[in-house]
């Protein structure tokens, strides 16, 4: 049932509007006035609060005010027997939801209540999407290497600088880069991700750059690179040491001039994106072997950031076994299994090659498989081909 606060001084008035919405099915709270219903919407949590303006002590505008401060998402109908336009354009700008004025029109009242309604639903959908985000791109660990990490994307994330992530397979770079992204000031632009690795070379300026019509022979049409899809974004090149030598070149004029030009074409189009690099491999070493460009590896890496691998934070292992736990009964609709203390120390014996990924592989089999409470004989029957 949804909850409506009314706070007018005036007890008629509430009364009214008790009987009728309650008559509508709304769980109704009063407040006689503006300090007792700003505590009431401290307290307790509302889907609508209808506020009248003129009231003794503390007025509706004063109300709204607090409410605004207190951060308190709950939309705010304005009521009023004193009603003009510029208090009206005042309560909305401060934030109201609607101003409605004395005598009251029922059909109006509900409606506008009903309006407000589906707003107070959209906040706590957006509220509950926005934590799955979050969540999903999370840090699990207390170790000192992934502490670190956590201290430099909080520190990065808000600048434009680029970042490149270097760590094994596995580890969570593309976390990272997520995390970044979420954190800085480009959040509501795209992320856009390119695996240079998973596209043969030959089509890896076209991914990266697009190209026009007819520039070679299944370019049937004119199409946007990942440059331009990201624009005002990020975009995340993920594995860029298997990048070919060619493909290097433009993305380091790309980085120069922020501007890029789609293969076939001669037209300039001016691109504001952040670029976030990744690579498992050791760049220094592929600058010597002629494999990667020194230049373009310097403009990547104005931040380094360097994830570890699972066996250096081998004590984070029972925080990942409960967070990966709780994910995946959540995905599958299962009640969260529990996990015994000598599975959890069967878990950091194994030499996770795979890192992370691989581990939370053996968690989902460990689920699948296992027992109510994963045991020991479970880890060990089921993580043989991990060993």
């Amino acid at each position: 049932m949804s909850k409506i606060l009314i706070i007018d001084d005036e007890r008629s008035i509430r009364n009214t509007l008790k009987e009728i919405l309650s008559y509508e099915s709304y769980d109704i709270s009063l407040a006689e006035d503006g300090i007792a219903g700003l505590e009431m919407a401290k307290n307790d949590e509302f889907d609508v609060i209808l506020c009248d303006i003129k009231m003794p002590q503390m007025d509706g505008i004063e109300v709204l005010d607090k409410i605004q401060e207190l951060a308190i998402d709950t939309p705010v109908i304005m009521i009023s027997g004193h009603g003009n336009i510029d208090t009206a354009v005042e309560a909305i700008k401060k934030g109201a939801f609607d101003f409605i004025e004395k005598p009251l029109d029922l059909n109006r009242i509900l409606i506008t209540i009903r309006n407000a309604m589906d707003k107070s639903k959209l906040i706590t959908e957006t509220k509950v999407l926005k934590r799955k985000v979050s969540k999903k791109y999370e840090m699990i660990g207390e170790a000192d290497a992934i502490q670190d990490v956590n201290q430099m994307i909080d520190k990065v994330a808000p600048t434009d600088a680029r970042v490149l992530i270097t760590g094994p397979n596995g580890t969570g770079k593309e976390l990272v880069a997520h995390r970044i992204h979420e954190q800085s000031n480009r959040c509501k632009s795209p992320f856009i991700e390119v695996n240079c690795a998973a596209i043969p070379s030959e089509l890896i300026e076209s991914e990266l750059f697009g190209h026009e019509k007819g520039s070679f022979t299944s370019a049937h049409k004119q199409r946007k690179g990942k440059f331009e899809l990201a624009d005002g974004g990020t975009l995340f090149l993920d594995e860029i040491g298997d990048m070919s030598l060619s493909a290097q070149a433009k993305v380091l004029r790309a980085l120069q001039e922020n501007r890029i030009t789609r293969v076939g074409g001669d037209k300039e189009i001016k691109v504001n994106v952040r670029v976030i690099a990744a690579t498992n491999k050791n760049l220094k070493e592929e600058i010597e072997s002629n494999n990667f460009r020194e230049d373009l590896y310097h403009r990547l890496s104005v931040i380094l950031i360097e994830v570890p691998s699972l066996n250096d934070r081998i004590d984070d292992i029972p925080l990942l076994a409960n967070h990966f736990i709780d994910m995946i009964c959540g995905e599958m609709g299962l009640p969260v299994k529990g996990i015994d203390e000598a599975a959890i120390e069967e878990l950091k014996k194994i030499n996770y090659t795979g890192n992370i990924r691989e581990f939370r592989n053996i968690i989902e089999r460990l689920i699948i498989l296992g027992q109510e409470s994963i045991s020991v004989e479970d880890v060990k029957a089921y993580t043989k081909s991990a060993n």
